[in-house]
């Protein structure tokens, strides 16, 4: 053989770096461009000029303002600061944002200069979300329009720009025309009703006309609220492609995978070509002939197709159940050697099933395991649908974080693309709901078509995700027979791989209706229904976070500015709640004592939400969804985290108590259990029982024997509380696997005369020491830090917040655990983990509060541990926390 020559290697270098971007050019479709930039909007009121005339590049918007896009018309004005931030205080008042904003259209107006490799090629305007309808016009002329806020609009703009040039586009986005009457949010008459007359409306924001967890949004979240983009192809498109997969269960070592897409012809004439596609390194194609403007659905099945038989597939799975495996399916159409479009996505191999024969409940499973389906409803993402990837992101992985399994997507109020990627990523299941709350909320929607084009433009465009797990027409309420037959036509000829609900509180053991407001953890025990659609909390944010939604005038006094962050009468009953946390744990002083004792009030509630249900696994609950997990503003109620990202005692105590394998105590029946959700059994392990005095004394101890079968609550038998209990005590319970490992910990505080833990407020305080270390991987810091109780006095729900050594909080930030009791000598790890970048080039602090908790200073490699002065309440006047003189009492 001839020995190449370093000339001959370069020759050969240059002619392929040559020819591979001819190949590319060859073989794909011209990149899309993203239309993100150069917006401006402005109130039609103030434009005399129409779509012809504003759609053309000299055209001189004057006076308009920079417009957000993607985003709303409130947004847009927001970051023009004609108004300050509407969720902070109470800026949103209907004096300070006026009602207006949603009574009038608005224009937008933007130029993008068309890409020179669009020549030749058909060429579309496509818009992913607008509210509530949008009439479009391109250099001067009509494009067309769109309508519903869940709608894609796909305009044929060939005819109407040139390749290389400028385009202008101009966009009269018009608001749902039936807005009705704000509710507004004060003290003297609480939360008012939700929703009601915009619901006639259908396919939009209706839960923005205000509702008991977020106040009237001026506009309606009317605007471009997701992506607009150019895009170029040949004569035939390819769009919504789905993948189905089937197992030969209960054996999961082989699938069968099915593909569809739906092909259309944008010319005059017949167009013969081939439809590709490729699933990693499985490749399958087939010959295809299309009609002059017609469409079909190409589909490749397992029987024409043996290579779509995978064998060993990796699956997708819940959070908690395995590993969250995503495949990439590819699709093109080639007509003469050439790419006339191409389409992609993710999707995961599973399958999942909706009933057991053990039970006549609601009971899904998963590639044949059985879940538990716990998890949250989100009211909607965020109030003005500012939507980030790295918000969302952060937002979902706290959900991971609690161990859910499922997020119920109530009302479809937050249909985006983002939430179903991110919880295909993180392994969360979504009860995914159309767009009509209750009756008792809102009418039927009264364009019934409109209705049912935007519901089938949802399942269409997500139904291959593989974190969508039931479809489900109506909250609390079943929809008219109209549109309930349609939907299950539509799915029939959609979707027939998940479960058609019609409504989210009947059939199979579902039940939605709360209760919403703080209870005693021993009433969470009552169950009357197998899978809980809704049931929620007050749920208190951290002092920090207070402090930030609202003006230091309304720290102390709760007035109607909590009022606006969801704490006045309602379903919550939050005017209730600051007598329950003082007649539970101790009359409040000011602030930052009504933080530390509402964190107690967190902790002891939402976890008892999942136990009470937990302690009858399977027999007969398979499901809880608390209302709510995620708060679309700030705010005072229903949420594991704050809306700037900081989670409070919930987060944890939920974590704790949706563990896979979890010991409890069962705290209306008084004994103990160990929850097996994993289809695995437990053997050999052992479980102690300690039960402390309020001092920290040992007043009992208890080893157990644990035999815990798989997907049940198991009574562990052995345990009494002793006779000589103190006013307030502790239930410290350990589970170990049979080698000695800890598998789960639980600490509970109780009183000795019931629901009186007010002793808590006389406990000394428990001085605790931290060592800490640090290192960083993939921009991410990692601390770990180790608290110890070195004293006899328990240290109740010690809380670890990381900020900048300069004292500004870091968040998003994620904690293996917090809000942590140790007893006398006891030890705990804790993982801090953040983004690197959010330090900001500072070392880390992390500053500690908690019931009774202090800390020892110290600062060793590179990271302070020190006291959050902040959170003490010492360090606050003692005003007792009233209620404002407008705030009518009721009776308990």
């Amino acid at each position: 053989m001839t020995k190449q020559t370093t000339m001959h290697k370069s020759f050969a270098g240059l002619l392929l770096a040559f020819l591979l971007p001819l190949a590319g050019l060859a073989q794909n479709v011209p990149q899309q461009v993203e239309i993100s930039s150069g917006w401006q909007l402005q109130d039609i009121a103030k434009v005399t000029d129409g779509g012809e005339k504003i759609a053309t590049t000299g055209y001189n918007p004057a006076g308009w303002y920079t417009a957000t896009v993607p985003g709303t018309v409130l947004t847009s004005l927001v970051n023009n600061k004609v108004y300050a931030e509407p969720l902070y205080g109470e800026n949103n008042r209907p004096e300070i944002i006026s009602e207006y904003l949603c009574r009038t259209s608005y224009w937008y107006k933007t130029t993008v200069t068309v890409p020179q490799n669009y020549s030749g090629k058909k060429i579309w305007l496509n818009f992913d979300g607008i509210n509530y309808e949008a009439n479009v016009w391109v250099n001067g002329k009509k494009a067309g329009n769109v309508k519903g806020a869940f709608a894609r609009g796909v305009f044929d703009i060939t005819n109407l720009v040139t390749p290389g040039q400028p385009a202008a586009i101009a966009v009269l986005i018009a608001p749902q025309p039936n807005p009705g009457i704000a509710h507004e949010h004060c003290i003297a008459t609480g939360m008012g009703k939700n929703g009601l007359y915009s619901s006639y409306d259908g396919p939009t924001f209706l839960c923005s006309i205000g509702w008991d967890w977020i106040p009237a949004i001026r506009d309606r979240n009317s605007g471009i609220w997701q992506k607009v983009f150019l895009s170029a192809t040949d004569a035939v498109t390819v769009k919504d492609p789905f993948v189905v997969t089937d197992l030969p269960l209960p054996a999961t070592d082989k699938a069968a995978i099915t593909v569809q897409a739906t092909l259309k012809n944008v010319t005059p004439q017949k167009q013969t070509g081939v439809l590709k596609g490729s699933i990693g390194n499985v490749t399958f194609q087939k010959n295809i002939t299309l009609e002059p403007n017609s469409e079909v659905i190409a589909q490749f099945t397992p029987q024409d197709f043996k290579q779509l038989n995978f064998k060993n597939p990796k699956l997708w799975w819940p959070n908690g159940y395995g590993p969250q495996n995503l495949h990439n399916l590819k699709l093109s159409f080639e007509l003469n050697g050439k790419v006339s479009d191409e389409a992609s996505i993710k999707f995961g191999i599973r399958e999942y099933s909706y009933e057991v024969p053990t039970s006549e409940f609601l009971t899904i499973s998963v590639n044949g395991v059985q879940v538990i389906c716990k998890g949250g409803n989100w009211g909607m993402d965020e109030a003005m649908k500012r939507v980030t990837p790295e918000r969302l992101e952060a937002q979902i992985k706290m959900h991971q974080q609690a161990n859910y399994t499922m997020i119920r997507n109530w009302v479809g109020q937050s249909t985006n693309e983002l939430l179903y990627e991110m919880c295909d990523k993180y392994g969360l299941m979504i009860w995914d709901e159309f767009f009509q709350a209750n009756p008792g909320d809102g009418p039927n929607p009264k364009d019934v078509q409109l209705y049912l084009d935007n519901v089938q433009e949802k399942i269409l465009r997500y139904r291959h995700h593989a974190s969508i797990a039931v479809w489900c027409a109506r909250n609390e309420g079943f929809p008219p027979k109209e549109i309930d037959d349609a939907l299950k036509v539509m799915l029939g000829k959609t979707d027939t791989s998940r479960l058609y609900q019609a409504s989210s509180t009947d059939g199979k053991g579902v039940r939605s209706h709360g209760p919403y407001s703080w209870r005693k953890p021993e009433e969470f025990y009552t169950i009357e229904e197998a899978f809980k659609t809704e049931t929620g909390t007050m749920s208190i944010p951290t002092i920090e976070s207070v402090q930030g939604m609202m003006p230091q005038k309304d720290w102390e006094e709760i007035n109607d500015d909590w009022a606006q962050h969801d704490f006045a009468k309602g379903a919550q009953k939050g005017h209730l709640f600051p007598g329950i946390v003082s007649d539970r744990y101790g009359k409040i002083k000011n602030m930052a004592d009504f933080v530390r004792k509402s964190q107690l009030a967190n902790y002891e509630s939402y976890r008892a939400m999942y136990e009470g249900r937990f302690a009858k696994l399977f027999d007969p609950v398979t499901g809880v969804i608390t209302w709510m997990s995620h708060p679309a503003q700030p705010s005072f109620v229903w949420q594991l985290y704050h809306y700037d990202l900081e989670p409070n005692a919930s987060l944890f105590a939920v974590r704790k108590a949706c563990e896979p394998v979890h010991i409890m105590y069962n705290e209306k029946e008084g004994y103990i259990q160990v929850v097996n959700s994993t289809p695995n059994a437990v053997k050999k392990a052992k479980a102690v029982i300690t039960v402390y005095s309020l001092t920290g004394e040992k007043l009992q101890s208890n080893t157990l024997a644990v035999e815990a079968v798989q997907n049940k609550a198991t009574k562990i038998e052995g345990f009494t509380l002793p006779q000589n209990l103190s006013a307030t005590y502790f239930i410290k319970a350990e589970l170990f696997d049979a080698k000695g490992k800890l598998i789960s910990d639980n600490f509970y505080w109780k009183g000795a005369q019931a629901d009186n833990m007010q002793a808590l407020d006389t406990m000394p305080v428990a001085v605790l020491t931290a060592t800490a270390t640090k290192h960083t991987e993939n921009g991410k810091l990692y601390i770990d830090v180790t608290l110890k109780n070195p004293g006899q006095t328990p240290a109740v729900l010690a809380h670890l917040q990381l900020r900048t050594a300069s004292g500004a909080r870091v968040l998003p930030v994620y904690y293996s655990d917090n809000y942590v009791s140790l007893v006398g000598g006891e030890s705990k790890k804790i993982t801090i983990e953040a983004a690197q970048a959010h330090l900001n080039g500072e070392n880390p602090l992390i500053v500690v509060d908690g019931l009774n908790v202090g800390i020892t200073p110290t600062q060793a490699n590179g990271i302070e541990v020190k006291l959050n002065m902040n959170a003490q309440v010492s360090n606050w006047p003692e005003t007792g926390l009233p209620f404002s003189p407008f705030h009518v009492e009721e009776k308990k």
